[in-house]
């Protein structure tokens, strides 16, 4: 793997090709393009013992464990530190905090399971030693604030264990912000965007140099993020509003404030952002529905089966999980060829949200990545621009988050 870490040094003198290109094609063009280009995959979960069998691959492997990501021929991935919607109470908080240790821990297992494959980055540089060492580099993210309750002091805490992304949000809203998609009960907005807390929490993360991930704000908690950072931004795994109509999607509008601001948005292999449900799978929605006592029309995962007991709502979810026609890996390059086009393919990239519900086919794990690579070279973009989006334009923002920090240090030895 040591041949990767040129591709992403190749983008800075990269960003003023004004067009997609014309690359070479062929199966053989494209397993040798894909073992030079540095291939960073920006968001995949972490799975525990408790984590529902549906989000996981057969219902028994992970999509992003070693075997799968040497198979692919992934150099670096980004695993999320994430806990999902929940109460926020004292113990709320308390389980939330819990399994977000228990994740961490394990991603630190993983990375010292085999040290001679596999390494924690600690930045873009990490990134790019490890490649050159031939090794995985494995940088940790935190997603969720409902974990840390109001306690602004535990994102250093989270940074000296060696998170360098943070969201603030999953589903439903949480202290430090409003999340795009509210819990059932909860008002569309709580915040009106980011509350104080969360106001702070920017400036503390560009000290840090911590790259702040906009994926699951609320509209108005994204332009509020975009305007008060130092830094560029990442929405490590979202997809176009433009072709489907969801509110985990960006819109036209929040792409190009992205691309204004520097960032990058990743795009996600996630059915239900890249396609509308087909007839079969509306019909096999209806059946299961009536099958629990819901009614037919079906339009999220929370329309009226969050009332069901636990083990009961469970199993409808794997249910519906399993009824939903996945979208295909064309669908998936669609939405990248959309952003690319829209605001440049300097400003997009690729996160797959693996191990928590993602995965379509021809892209169902970290193995099949060189699918997409031809896809792309399919569709004419060049070698260059494929290291650009698959790993290159997210180490340029991680690293002007990086930079934010060192920023900082410079004004405060002036000052001094």
């Amino acid at each position: 793997m040591t041949r990767h870490w040129k591709a992403a040094l190749l983008v800075g003198a990269l960003l003023t090709a004004p067009t997609v290109t014309h690359a070479e094609g062929g199966d053989d063009a494209g397993a040798a393009i894909h073992e030079r280009v540095l291939v960073l995959d920006s968001h995949a979960d972490v799975l525990l013992p408790s984590t529902p069998k549906r989000y996981y691959l057969d219902g028994r492997e992970s999509r992003v464990d070693l075997p799968h990501l040497s198979k692919g021929g992934v150099d670096a991935i980004v695993l999320a530190v994430a806990v999902g919607p929940g109460p926020r109470d004292a113990a709320g908080v308390a389980a939330a905090r819990r399994e977000a240790d228990e994740k961490l821990a394990r991603i630190k297992a993983f990375a010292a399971a085999d040290t001679s494959r596999v390494g924690i980055a600690l930045g873009a540089a990490d990134v790019e030693r490890l490649n050159r060492e031939g090794k995985i580099a494995v940088l940790v993210a935190f997603q969720n604030a409902r974990s840390i309750g109001k306690d602004l002091t535990q994102i250093d805490r989270l940074y000296g264990e060696g998170v360098r992304v943070f969201a603030f949000d999953h589903a439903g809203h949480n202290d430090f912000a409003d999340s795009s998609r509210p819990q059932p009960g909860e008002p569309v907005t709580e915040h009106r965007g980011l509350s104080p807390l969360g106001k702070h929490a920017i400036t503390k993360l560009n000290d840090l140099g911590v790259l702040i991930d906009v994926s699951q704000l609320s509209t108005d908690a994204l332009l509020q993020t975009l305007a008060l950072s130092r830094a560029p931004v990442a929405a490590t795994h979202s997809a176009a509003r433009a072709l489907v109509d969801n509110g985990r999607n960006l819109s036209d509008a929040e792409l190009d404030a992205i691309k204004a601001k520097g960032g990058v948005v990743q795009i996600t292999p996630f059915t239900s952002y890249l396609t509308l449900p087909d007839q079969a799978s509306r019909d096999r929605f209806a059946a299961i529905r009536a099958s629990y006592g819901l009614a037919a029309d079906y339009a999220s995962t929370y329309d009226g089966s969050e009332a069901l007991p636990e083990a009961r709502r469970s199993a409808y979810l794997d249910e519906i999980s399993a009824a939903r026609t996945k979208a295909s890996l064309s669908d998936f390059v669609d939405h990248i060829d959309y952003i690319a086009k829209r605001i440049g393919w300097q400003h997009v990239g690729i996160g797959s949200d693996f191990d928590h519900g993602a995965g379509v086919t021809g892209f169902d794990s970290a193995a099949d990545a060189p699918n997409v690579t031809r896809e792309l070279l399919r569709r004419g973009y060049s070698e260059e621009q494929v290291a650009a989006i698959w790993g290159g334009n997210f180490l340029r923002v991680l690293r002007a988050a990086e930079d934010a920090k060192a920023v900082k240090g410079e004004k405060l030895k002036s000052i001094s």
